[in-house]
C-alpha cells in the first residue's frame, strides 16, 4: 500500500471521528508509545486467531470425532477475555470506542483538546479507582481453578487488572495531550489539523 493510499485511508478515518484531530505526540516517545501499541494489537490479534482455531477443533471434534472436547468452549472464552483486555487501552487511544457525537464537530482545536482532556481524566480517574478493587477480585481466583483446563483462575481474573491498569496509562496519556494540544499555540494547532 502506498504512502498516498494509507494518507487517504487515514484522512476518511479521521472524518468518521471528529476528536481523531488532536494531535498525538511525536517523536522517540510517540515512536515507541506506536511500538507499544504495536504489541498489545499483535497480541490481541494473536487472541483473536487462537479464538478461531480453538472454535474450528470444538466444531471439527464434534463432527468428525466420536467425542467432543470439552476445554474448547472454556479456553475460547478466556482468550475472549484476554483480547479484549489487552486491547482496551489501545482502542481508548485511538478514539475506536463507542462514543456519542452531538456536538464534537462544531468545537474548534483547543476545545477539542480540552475536551478530549477531560474526557480522559473522567476514565483515568474511574480506572483508578477501579483498579484496587479488580485487583481484590483477581486474589479470589488463586484458591480456584478452571473447570476443564485446570488453570488458577487468578490468572483469568486478573484480566480486570490488565484492562483497568491499561485504561488508566492510556487515559493519562491522551489527557497529556489534550492538554499539551490545549496549550499550543491556535497557529500550529490549526496548521496541524
Amino acid at each position: 500500500m502506498s504512502s498516498d493510499q494509507k494518507a487517504l485511508e487515514q484522512e476518511a478515518l479521521d472524518s468518521l471521528d471528529s476528536m481523531s484531530s488532536v494531535p498525538k505526540i511525536q517523536g522517540p516517545i510517540g515512536r515507541m508509545i506506536g511500538w507499544v501499541d504495536t504489541c498489545f494489537l499483535t497480541l490481541s490479534v494473536m487472541a483473536l486467531i487462537a479464538i478461531a482455531a480453538t472454535v474450528l477443533l470444538q466444531v471439527c471434534s464434534r463432527l468428525f470425532l466420536p467425542f467432543s472436547i470439552a476445554w474448547t468452549e472454556e479456553l475460547s472464552r478466556y482468550l475472549f477475555i484476554y483480547m479484549v483486555a489487552l486491547s482496551a487501552g489501545v482502542v481508548l487511544r485511538q478514539n475506536r470506542n463507542i462514543s456519542v457525537e452531538l456536538f464534537h464537530h462544531m468545537l474548534g482545536p483547543r476545545a477539542k483538546a480540552g475536551f478530549q482532556a477531560l474526557i480522559y481524566l473522567m476514565i483515568g480517574l474511574f480506572a483508578f479507582l477501579v483498579l484496587p478493587y479488580a485487583w481484590q477480585y483477581a486474589q479470589n481466583g488463586a484458591w480456584q481453578t478452571s473447570p476443564t483446563l485446570r488453570v488458577p483462575m487468578l490468572y483469568i481474573f486478573f484480566s480486570t487488572v490488565v484492562t483497568f491498569a491499561l485504561l488508566l496509562v492510556y487515559s493519562l496519556l491522551g489527557c497529556l495531550e489534550g492538554i499539551i494540544a490545549m496549550c499550543r499555540s491556535s497557529a500550529s494547532l490549526d496548521q496541524e489539523l
